[in-house]
């Protein structure tokens, strides 16, 4: 379990605190702090540092910091970049251990400035002193008024302390969400953007966020991801007690990935490695800022909620229909209400309205107010609706919106499910708002907001379960070589228990057509050379071999081509052909940072080209396996199309588990393993290894 550093609760919750650089000009960055301080009741000690004023912003001001009567418990640093090591050094002297750095001109800049980084991280921490930062937008705490943060966004939107903390590696992408929360309603406590995190990371002030017992909802934009393992103690902290973590990583492109180093001056993390692993720690992934948010109410409402089967209920055909669209998409079924349920509604509504999912009360609400109530009633004991969408197109006049909105929140409370609510009307909206009830002004909104929170529920039960995974034994390998050849890589891999095709590896000719008698009819013929891993390219691969002859050719065409490629020989394996019904491709990386990565694709010689894979942090289960295969775009192909039957991806799933789990065990000894193809029958039949590389760490080339 990783410790929060409790300096960094001084710079969250402070008690005294310094600005270094302190200006009169509130909309100067020594300026702005003081501001907010006063501006959102700040009921500590504010110590501005400024030798040539007696007072800033109506505060006493100091010369330097060791004139200060009480030392602060964080030091926000608006100063020239040239001026911050001698900050940071009076810092330290004066007992100051966490400081906000808002100046520029460091990591972002390009090499000069990433080495001034450098020397002022060795500096601080030589010094025992916490950065955030250096430009760093800064810190902001609503709940005590402790904004220690440079943002205007502030100054046009009224804050309000709530159960939302926002952590970001950028600052407009700290207020960009804030702003929305906020137009929406929903109380913020913390906005931090942490800038450069050349000592404190995003990771670390999430954690800080995360200790907080009154958050219910974190949300985090990173750009590089530096510590992982804290990030993981701040999920399990969240998750501990119910809140959810909902991420927004950058970079997924070349040139998002470019943009996001050249911002921050940090290292660029494998975009794929750090979706799986926020996958692995239950964090939701969202595409982009608004995804960020749009789920935050409905966090509030219900929590994370395990949900399958949807109702959707209106007074309009059309957003029935709409919604049944949308929920089809996003792979929501809508709920078969039951029997009991039907003749319910049937009794309620006019013979002309929809008693059926969608739920169509029509016109008559008009003219029939009660009917809204009754219908929730109906359904609140139905027993396959697991989540509620209220569509309400048009209300005004002659519609009792407070009363509709009060009954959308009873209905809430008295089912615990999640339930939303879709209206294009503000005042619609701030009526079921002012109620506790989840509200959106698009229907296509609203279902995503329902899909992000019964899917995270799944999502962090999955994480929560990886945890039982038994890890398996380090196996030893004698290999001396870099490389293994396909031979020794299929042993160890059949060692770890993976389906590998029947083969021999032959000295010679005899010994070929020996194996052939033994694996026949029909086989593949193939030189194993270590140092030729891509043998098809070379020519080294002859199938259909169905006679003694055809081996005999195929061995000594691998002998003759090899010799003319001045590469070694470790002999020729002879293997039986398996055609199977479909290829695939695994692969392993060990990631530095992350851990074993295990990557599921399709197969052949165009995995490179055509990208359709996915990538699993270990430990896994089969079941995250074949989830995974059910995303790839050849999905429908395994199922079974035009009459043929489905793909064994059970014995993929098996496969690629049996792989993880080895390379997790052997993570000092192995940097990769490359499967392709791995051929799966069809359901019930197997699969079976036919060619494989296990690349080993540690060894250098060239021997």
């Amino acid at each position: 379990m990783t410790e929060l550093d409790p300096r960094l609760a001084g710079a969250l919750r402070p008690r005294h605190v310094a600005v270094i650089g302190a200006t009169e000009d509130s909309n100067r960055v020594g300026g702005r702090p003081l501001h907010y301080l006063r501006k959102f009741g700040f009921a500590g000690d504010v110590y501005p540092v400024n030798p040539k004023r007696d007072t800033v912003q109506g505060y006493k001001a100091y010369p330097s910091l060791d004139a200060v009567p009480q030392t602060p418990d964080v030091a926000v640093v608006a100063v020239g970049s040239d001026h911050v090591p001698d900050v940071i050094r009076q810092c330290a002297a004066r007992g100051v251990r966490s400081a906000v750095l808002m100046s520029s001109g460091f990591g972002e800049t390009g090499p000069a400035g990433m080495q001034r980084q450098r020397e002022l991280l060795a500096q601080a921490r030589s010094l025992g002193v916490r950065l955030v930062g250096p430009n760093a937008q800064g810190i902001a705490n609503f709940q005590n008024g402790a904004v220690l943060n440079f943002s205007t966004m502030f100054m046009e939107v009224q804050p309000k302390d709530g159960p939302v903390a926002i952590v970001s590696q950028s600052g407009a992408a700290s207020v960009m969400p804030y702003a929305m929360l906020r137009e929406r309603g929903v109380g913020v406590r913390y906005v931090i953007a942490s800038g450069n995190d050349v000592d404190v990371s995003v990771s670390e002030l999430a954690l800080a966020a995360a200790a907080d017992p009154e958050i219910r909802v974190l949300l985090l934009y990173i750009e590089s991801l530096a510590d992982p393992a804290l990030l993981a103690e701040a999920a399990r902290i969240a998750h501990a007690r119910g809140a959810a973590v909902v991420a927004l990583k950058s970079g997924r492109s070349a040139h998002g990935a470019k943009a996001a180093a050249s911002h921050t001056g940090a290292l660029v993390n494998d975009d794929t490695v750090v979706g799986a692993f926020l996958e692995s720690l239950g964090i939701w992934r969202a595409d982009d800022v608004h995804g960020l948010v749009n789920s935050v109410e409905l966090y509030l409402a219900c929590g994370m909620r395990s949900a399958q089967r949807l109702v959707v209920m209106s007074h309009s055909g059309a957003v029935g229909v709409l919604c049944a669209d949308t929920a089809e998409r996003l792979g929501l079924p809508l709920a078969e209400l039951d029997a009991g349920t039907v003749q319910s509604l049937a009794r309620i509504m006019p013979g002309f309205a929809t008693a059926q999912n969608p739920v169509d009360l029509t016109a008559s609400l008009m003219t029939d107010g009660g009917m809204f109530a009754r219908t929730l009633d109906a359904l609140a004991s139905d027993p396959q609706g697991d989540m509620f969408m209220i569509g309400v197109p048009v209300a005004g006049e002659g519609y009792d919106v407070t009363g509709m909105a009060n009954d959308t929140a009873r209905f809430l409370r008295r089912t615990s499910k999640p339930v939303v609510v879709s209206a294009p009307q503000a005042a619609v909206r701030d009526a079921f708002r002012a109620a506790g009830v989840p509200v959106f002004g698009h229907e296509t909104d609203a279902l995503d907001a329902l899909h992000q929170v019964s899917r995270h529920a799944a999502l962090l039960a999955r994480a929560q379960r990886r945890g039982a995974i038994a890890r398996g034994e380090p196996t030893t390998i004698e290999h001396s070589s870099p490389m293994l050849s396909e031979a020794e890589s299929l042993a160890l891999l059949a060692r770890a228990g993976l389906p590998v095709v029947p083969h021999r590896l032959c000295a010679d000719a005899r010994e070929a057509i020996a194996a052939w008698r033994e694996l026949g009819p029909d086989v593949v013929v193939k030189a194993c050379s270590a140092a030729i891993p891509h043998k098809s390219e070379h020519g080294l691969v002859f199938v259909d071999c169905r006679t003694e002859q055809d081996v005999a050719l195929a061995f000594e065409q691998c002998v003759a081509r090899v010799r003319r490629m001045d590469k070694r020989l470790d002999g020729v394996l002879v293997a039986r052909r398996v055609r199977g019904q479909r290829e695939f491709a695994l692969g392993v990386r060990q990631d530095a940072m992350f851990g074993t990565v295990v990557m599921v694709s399709d197969g052949g010689k165009y995995v490179e080209a055509l990208r359709d894979f996915a990538a699993l942090l270990y430990p896994f289960s089969e079941q995250d396996v074949l989830d995974k295969l059910a995303g790839l775009r050849i999905a429908p192909i395994l199922a079974g199309v035009r009459g043929e039957p489905p793909v064994d991806v059970q014995a993929v799933a098996r496969a690629a588990m049996a792989l993880g789990r080895f390379a997790a065990a052997n993570a000092a000894s192995i940097a990769s393993i490359d499967v392709n193809p791995l051929i799966a029958g069809v359901q019930d039949e197997g699969a079976w290894a036919v060619d494989a590389v296990v690349e080993r760490t540690g060894v250098p080339h060239g021997q």
